[in-house]
């Protein structure tokens, strides 16, 4: 298992550097190595390399490459808390709305520049969290209805239909407003262009934070598996713990989506690769769900960077592509094991 774990750390630094290495202008890696050495510790810069691959690097592929790695960290967290929480693999945060609702909330700050009050460069994060938390309160809400037991299914397929009807209103919003039509459009694709430091460092507390949380209810998650009674005669407290997972989960996919975009199919993806890489344990699982979903997400942006280049893919659109079609085997074969 340490082979493993240490195998996926190497992967992940090696995704990054790649990332960072490669695009109209090749830094070899030794360049990176100095240039970051130069930057953060303030080493000698060799002479050979000259001031603009200093700027490319600093300001516009590693904070891009890092961003990429936390964006998919978080979004495969918050997808392998649903699953576990919902006990459904086709569970995830965009599968019941809470990306939807973030998208929402994230476009009413770009159209019409609401701001809420002392919050400044928080505002966006802010308001996908609070749309994204909304949208699945409700979502659950109108499941309660249809089902008094509130079978997953239910959920999920409420959850589903409910974010098409998030998506539908956003949708018409950014065509009201024809001036941002093509920039929402691209951005509800997702990206990560021109993308600075400082959407980092507003992104690492709320990475940070939702980490450590999922990571203290790790025995309740654990315990939550075997099923609600079990949980139940164990002292679990199902409410209590449901709900701080659940604020948790909707904080990191809304913040993360309020910047770059709707990105789906990566929480559903990660959580299903770590599990049957490194068991079903969630000590470890949640840890590897962040490198491997980070992993997974500075793969595809570098493939939105360059399968067209000089053009960029929207990375949504890459996730699309993979996420799709494993969906689809997962619901299938789930139907023939029935």
């Amino acid at each position: 298992m340490k082979l493993k774990v240490m195998l996926a750390v190497f992967v992940a630094l090696a995704a990054i550097i790649i990332g960072v290495a490669v695009g109209s202008v090749y830094l070899p890696p030794g360049d990176i190595l100095s240039i970051v050495a130069h930057r953060t510790w303030g080493a000698e810069l060799p002479s050979q390399i000259r001031s603009t691959s200093v700027s490319i690097l600093w300001n516009l592929r590693l904070p891009r490459a890092i961003l990429a790695f936390m964006v998919g960290a978080m979004l495969s967290v918050s997808g392998a808390v649903m699953q576990s929480l919902l006990r459904n693999p086709l569970a995830s945060s965009y599968t019941l709305g809470v990306s939807s609702g973030a998208s929402l909330g994230a476009c009413l700050v770009i159209l019409y520049g609401l701001s809420i009050p002392l919050a400044g460069a928080l505002t966006l994060p802010l308001t996908g969290f609070v749309f994204g938390l909304g949208s699945i309160l409700l979502a659950m809400a109108f499941a309660s209805r249809l089902d008094n037991r509130m079978e997953n299914n239910t959920i999920i397929l409420v959850g589903m239909v409910f974010s098409l009807f998030v998506n539908a209103v956003t949708t018409l919003l950014s065509a009201i407003s024809g001036e941002h039509l093509q920039q929402l459009f691209f951005w509800q694709m997702g990206s990560f262009s021109m993308k600075d430091w400082q959407t980092i460092w507003i992104l690492l507390p709320i990475m940070i934070l939702g980490g450590l949380l999922v990571t203290h209810y790790n025995r309740e998650l654990d315990i939550m598996t075997f099923g609600e009674e079990q949980a139940q005669s164990m002292g679990v407290d199902l409410k209590r713990t449901k709900r701080i997972l659940l604020v948790t989960a909707a904080a990191m996919t809304g913040s993360a989506v309020a910047f770059v975009g709707v990105i789906g199919f990566v929480d559903l993806v990660a959580p299903h690769i770590v599990r049957r890489l490194f068991g079903s344990a969630h000590r470890l699982m949640i840890a590897m769900t962040a490198v491997c979903g980070g992993t997974f997400m500075v793969i595809c942006d570098l493939a939105a960077r360059t399968l067209a280049s000089p053009r960029e893919l929207p990375v949504g659109a890459v996730t699309a592509l993979i996420g799709a079609p494993f969906f689809a085997w997962i619901y299938f074969s789930r139907r023939a094991t029935r």
